[in-house]
């Protein structure tokens, strides 16, 4: 049994970034993280153990004098807030492809604002997910937030249009929303639409296709919270439908473990949330077959 692990799979540089930044900052002392650090729960542990404390905007608004790290994900304007007014040093790790999203939505809200427009900001994005609460936040929690085309419903084509998207969605899905707008916007309206997908982690998609194609069987390894994951994992299964998501080595079951026995090949890929050690103790755990 040849064991094979995708080269383009694990951290993208946002999330690499962000865990180097926390290494070095634990070395100085008592450092917090708002929110989880990356959507993969062995990698917070790992964290964890080395003194990594992780805290909710509840324990923000209590906590005064220390250190705060913020994740790739970015932060809403509340945040910094509420650091400055608690004496919060703030640790920035927030992605750059990020920022530059939030930049381009609050100068966007800015306009409409000093303009008086009834323009209407919309994102494309999961709901609830942390760099879209801090790219609502832009707008003061203003924006329409759409997690599926079919959703578009909610925007009122009789008003000016701005479509943002978050940084890990769907190419495809993005291009499907700006023709459905476009199909019923009228001409005296504004439609401007902007591509703010981060292409290291769109372009993952076709390669992670090619790999899986290539594999007898293929283990997708990916936190059970991370959406990047979820999205990546049913492209591998598309792909390859001898596909099977672990979290873990530990879920490398005896039916699973049998499966792969049988077989020449198995790959072994990951999302942009999945630690290359983790995919390396599932490989492990294969070849000690």
């Amino acid at each position: 049994m040849q064991v094979t692990i995708d080269s383009g799979s694990g951290f993208c540089f946002g999330v690499t970034t962000a865990i180097k930044k926390a290494e070095e900052e634990l070395q100085k002392g008592v450092l917090y993280c708002l929110g989880d650090i990356v959507h993969n729960g062995q990698e917070v542990q790992r964290l964890a153990d080395m003194g990594l404390e992780t805290i909710d905007y509840d324990d923000l608004r209590t906590l005064h004098n220390a250190r705060v790290l913020l994740r790739a994900h970015g932060e809403p304007p509340s945040t910094y807030h509420i650091a400055q007014q608690n004496d919060i040093q703030i640790i920035d790790a927030s992605c750059p492809v990020v920022l530059r999203l939030q930049k381009k939505i609050r100068d966007t809200y800015r306009h409409i604002r000093e303009t008086g427009s009834q323009a209407q900001i919309v994102i494309f994005g999961q709901r609830g997910h942390a760099e879209v609460i801090g790219l609502e936040g832009q707008t003061n929690n203003t924006a329409i937030v759409i997690e599926r085309p079919e959703e578009a419903q909610k925007i009122d084509f009789q008003r000016d249009i701005y479509l943002f998207s978050q940084t890990t969605k769907s190419v495809d899905e993005f291009r499907n929303l700006v023709s459905y707008i476009q199909n019923r916007c009228s001409e005296s309206i504004q439609f401007q639409w902007y591509d703010t997908i981060c292409r290291n982690v769109a372009n993952r998609v076709e390669r992670l296709k090619d790999f899986a194609r290539q594999q007898d069987r293929v283990i997708f390894v990916g936190g059970k919270k991370s959406s990047n994951a979820k999205v990546l994992f049913q492209h591998c299964q598309e792909a390859n439908p001898r596909t099977v998501f672990v979290s873990s080595e530990k879920e490398l079951t005896n039916d699973i473990l049998a499966d792969c026995q049988k077989v020449d090949k198995v790959g072994i890929c990951g999302a942009t949330s999945t630690p290359l050690w983790l995919m390396e103790k599932c490989k492990e755990k294969l070849l000690n077959l």
